[in-house]
């Protein structure tokens, strides 16, 4: 089904993961309801960082009224993993991230792949699975734009003072 999936579809599939039937979904919910296809959690980091992302409230929780972007948010970057997922492992590579990122617009060092890869393989056997691979992309494009913010020039370099760096790492939910 292209587009956003009908209210009814939506409604059944909230209702399945709102076991406490508080009429929202909170970060235990949801991670339950999440799968990364080898039967692994969820990443609670990834969790809360969809959550405070589609969380208009800042209840800490998602309505059913946030709900429908949350899960159009999740199937599109499902498609999006299994379209750099070259090899149908259920995991992505080095390589395959190397692809996605490059794909997305970043160009980085064969040397800042290893830090990515150092700190989004959670498993630590060189693959990145579903959650943290949104984790890693949302993480960069948060980051991007908050040193954009301060490129007014667009060169790729910034100057900022000790606290201004703090203060955009601190203020960053990531």
């Amino acid at each position: 089904m292209a587009g956003m999936p009908d209210s009814v579809y939506l409604q059944t599939i909230f209702n399945q993961v709102d076991k406490d039937r508080s009429g929202a979904i909170d970060s235990r919910e949801l991670q339950a309801a999440l799968s990364n296809g080898n039967f692994t959690a969820f990443n609670p980091e990834t969790i809360r960082l969809m959550i405070g992302m589609f969380d208009k409230k800042g209840t800490g929780t998602i309505t059913f009224d946030e709900f429908g972007s949350l899960w159009k948010y999740v199937t599109d970057w499902q498609r999006c993993f299994r379209d750099f997922d070259r090899d149908n492992s259920g995991s992505i590579s080095k390589q395959e991230l190397q692809t996605a990122l490059t794909t997305f617009g970043y160009r980085f060092s064969d040397q800042f792949y290893d830090i990515l890869m150092k700190r989004f393989d959670r498993t630590k056997k060189g693959a990145i699975y579903f959650d943290d691979f949104i984790q890693c992309s949302v993480s960069l494009h948060t980051l991007t734009q908050a040193f954009s913010y301060h490129d007014q020039d667009r060169d790729g370099i910034i100057t900022v003072s000790y606290e201004q760096f703090l203060h955009m790492v601190f203020s960053l939910r990531v």
